[in-house]
């Protein structure tokens, strides 16, 4: 330890008979001065595991966040393509059936629609068989199916659902509830499709019950592979413990975001032949989840969290269930909105309707008007996008005075009457137009928002919905509400939990391992009558059990650096050119400095570049980088697809889950295939969002190369997965470590291929 010792006593030793050390005794001073030592070698490195634990949770999350917003950008950018296109439009065909939010058929064609009694449930079937109604037996029989990797019929699953959709109707958009009728309610926070942290809150919590009540708050699908069933158990419950199971609606509550995130793709992939009804119908029933829960008058617990326009009274009266996706407000029906009945498919485009019957002039992608610049729908938080909606409705009110004045120029009316009428009319519809922006405005602050440190409430332009809100805010809301916390989840925490504003917000999330095996604990909160929090942490994962703590941020950080290096990747022709406007001579090399002002400007991520530039970088010019041999060295391999232009790849790479999202919008039968024509206006969408040339010779040769077996249409996920981003020193580790023994290894891993090395750029231990 670099300890000396000196002569003067400091320490004795004692002999046997035979000259023997027998023992030592070392005096006071030599063993405060090693045990200080010690303990400042374990402070440095505890502060260096902390150090990357952080820079990593910082990568994953603005990663995370940043394809939140391309979302909001897409589903604006389309929106914006269906407010502004002809019905007979190819383009407007392709994607307005997700805007189908004004259907107006009766709750009873809805129920005709979502049948279950035609589906004949075979004799090999050996999975649960659900009777109604449900009783506590069949629901814990249900956990254990799914347990045991079992699947529901889909006959089931529709009943299923069916009368969870029932019931949420005539549930409050405020459930309100009391710590009286039971010792303690549970609080879950977001699940993310992964069912074993479920399995692991009810072993270690108990089962719903009678007396063990539950919240569970929103995120309940998307990410991991099990959403489906994690709804399906919830709900079960939901109908045998209706006063004891509460279930807030969550920003993924969404089919929208569903579309991105894996959901949409996970129940087609699970139930082939009546996925597209079932998703349907889960649309539905995710309108109809209740906005927020409060307990004895006193804790409110929501998804995201408030604003200072956070109204209670006013979310206690919004017609939720119009909300069918929170990131659009819905259009107000015209008073001679057609009338639409439910055919076999649910097909009918009402939308399409209206815009026939107000004869709007619109132009097609072929003849486009030019687009508005791309910051007047891609750069703005949903809040400010409502301004979009409103003028489209002036529009709309225009075109119907015209309409009156052209079909009635016989009537009795005189123009001044007619005018004041139509006038009258108009300022009553902008009316009810601003009344449904701010019911909207309330609905995307509960679901979306994060809470901040400073004072002041503002648009969370980090996700592009919702906004920040501070510690004033907080206060003011709870001293007009006579409350005195608000739990709320929507992000992930290291802990399970998190306290912030003066501990009167609660952050709690309940999906442990979220962004890789290691990253972060579950956990959830018990309230009892005196409402004093209660949290238990957890991990589901049984090999984070057996990991040290540098072994796990080893594992995360690997993960995390692996995934910024193919967004480094994705972003190559963008970074060369902000590394010449650095290199004014043409010299190839650029500063360190430099090289980390460039890279955050160009992936707009808040990450520390500077402590990232030795993961990053591995060979240098002295103080200069050599940043045309750069990209070769971060380890990613590109698909062999010689005959594809650079920037074709580059487009694939960069906004592959936008790509696959418009997949799925254009995948109108949910079959997972896509024609070569409806391929090709895929592309045609993409360029006009993005803003680029792709040539049509250049997505003819993509065609023709990916259409492997010659049916004449695309596969998406094989499409999707082979322009998937390869790590080059993944795979050749992965060949050397299968010589390795086992001893060797520096912890525990699913396999080897998975042990992190020191050669991979990450920091030596300590």
């Amino acid at each position: 330890m670099g300890c000396g010792v000196t002569k003067g006593g400091e320490f004795h030793k004692r002999y046997d008979k035979d000259g023997n050390i027998i023992s030592v005794r070392i005096s006071a001073a030599i063993t405060i001065r090693a045990a200080v030592l010690i303990q400042r070698w374990y402070r440095q490195y505890v502060a260096r595991m902390e150090m990357r634990r952080r820079y990593t949770w910082n990568i994953f999350q603005s990663i995370e966040y940043a394809g939140q917003q391309d979302q909001i950008k897409l589903y604006n950018f389309l929106g914006y393509l269906v407010d502004n296109f002809t019905p007979p439009s190819t383009e407007r065909n392709l994607i307005s059936h997700i805007f189908r939010e004004n259907e107006v058929c009766r709750d009873a064609e809805w129920e005709r629609y979502f049948s279950y009694n035609h589906i004949e449930v075979p004799d090999i079937y050996s999975g649960p068989r659900l009777t109604f109604p449900l009783d506590a037996d069949q629901a814990a029989d249900l956990v254990e199916a799914f347990r045991n990797k079992q699947q529901l019929h889909s006959r089931y699953v529709l009943q299923l659902l069916l009368e969870t959709w029932k019931l949420l109707r005539v549930l409050p958009n405020i459930n309100r509830i009391s710590t009286c009728h039971s010792k303690e309610i549970t609080i879950c926070g977001d699940l993310h499709g992964q069912l074993e942290d479920l399995l692991l809150i009810f072993y270690k919590n108990g089962m719903p019950s009678l007396e063990k009540a539950y919240v569970f708050n929103g995120d309940f699908v998307d990410r991991g592979k099990d959403s489906i069933e994690i709804l399906l158990v919830l709900f079960a419950f939901l109908l045998v413990y209706p006063g004891e199971i509460h279930l807030n609606r969550g920003n993924h509550e969404d089919h929208i975001i569903n579309l991105r995130y894996g959901f949409t793709k996970e129940v087609l992939g699970k139930y082939k032949m009546h996925g597209k009804r079932i998703l349907k119908l889960l649309q539905k029933i995710f309108s109809w989840l209740p906005l927020a829960t409060v307990i004895d008058q006193k804790v409110l617990i929501v998804h995201g969290g408030i604003s200072d326009t956070t109204d209670l009274a006013l979310v206690a009266r919004v017609d939720r269930h119009r909300y069918v996706s929170a990131l659009r407000p819905p259009k107000k029906r015209i008073s001679y909105s057609v009338r639409a009945s439910v055919d076999t498919e649910m097909d009918e485009d009402l939308m399409a309707s209206r815009y026939s019957i107000l004869n709007r002039r619109r132009a097609s992608l072929a003849y486009f008007r030019p687009f508005p610049a791309r910051e007047s729908f891609q750069r703005r938080s949903l809040q400010n996008f409502s301004s979009t909606v409103a003028r489209t409705m002036e529009e709309e009110l225009e075109l119907r005075r015209r309409q009156a004045a052209l079909t009635n120029p016989g009537h009795s009316m005189s123009c001044r009457n007619l005018n004041t009428s139509m006038s009258s009319q108009s300022s009553e519809s902008i009316d009810v137009l601003e009344n449904i922006n701010n019911e909207w405005k309330q609905i995307l602050d509960l679901l979306w928002s994060d809470p901040m440190m400073q004072d002041g409430c503002v648009p969370n332009e980090v996700r592009g919905g919702g906004c920040y809100w501070g510690p004033n805010v907080t206060e003011e809301f709870l001293s007009k509400h006579s409350m005195q916390l608000i739990i709320r989840s929507h992000e992930c925490k290291q802990d399970g939990y998190e306290f912030c504003h003066n501990r009167k917000v609660l952050t709690i999330f309940s999906a442990s391992n979220y962004y890789e095996v290691g990253s972060n604990r579950g956990a959830f909160v018990r309230l009892g009558p005196d409402l004093v929090p209660y949290f238990i942490q957890y991990q589901a994962n049984s090999m984070t059990r057996e990991m040290s703590i540098r072994q796990s941020v080893r594992r995360t950080e690997h993960s995390a650096l692996k995934v910024l290096r193919e967004q480094l990747f994705a972003h190559k022709s963008d970074l060369i050119s902000a590394f010449q406007q650095h290199d004014k001579e043409n010299t190839g090399l650029i500063s360190l400095n430099d090289w980390g002002s460039a890279v955050s400007q160009v992936l707009h991520m808040d990450l520390p570049w500077r402590m990232l530039r030795s993961q990053l970088i591995t060979t240098t010019n002295g103080d200069m980088l050599d940043y045309h041999n750069w990209f070769p060295n971060l380890a990613i391999k590109e698909p062999t697809c010689e005959h594809i232009e650079q920037t074709l790849l580059e487009t694939l790479y960069r906004h592959r889950s936008t790509l696959e999202t418009i997949f799925r919008i254009v995948d109108t039968d949910n079959s997972g295939l896509i024609s070569f024509e409806d391929f090709r206006q895929t592309w045609k969408l993409l360029n006009a969002y993005l803003k680029m040339e792709i040539s049509e010779e250049a997505i003819n040769d993509l065609v023709v190369s990916i259409d492997t077996n010659k049916d004449g249409s695309i596969d998406i996920d094989e499409f999707m997965e082979s322009f998937r981003l390869v790590d080059r020193n993944m795979i050749e580790r992965g060949k050397s470590l299968f010589m390795r023994r086992p001893e060797d290894y520096d912890g525990p891993c699913e396999n080897p291929a998975q042990t992190t090395e020191k050669e991979d750029g990450l920091l030596s231990p300590p």
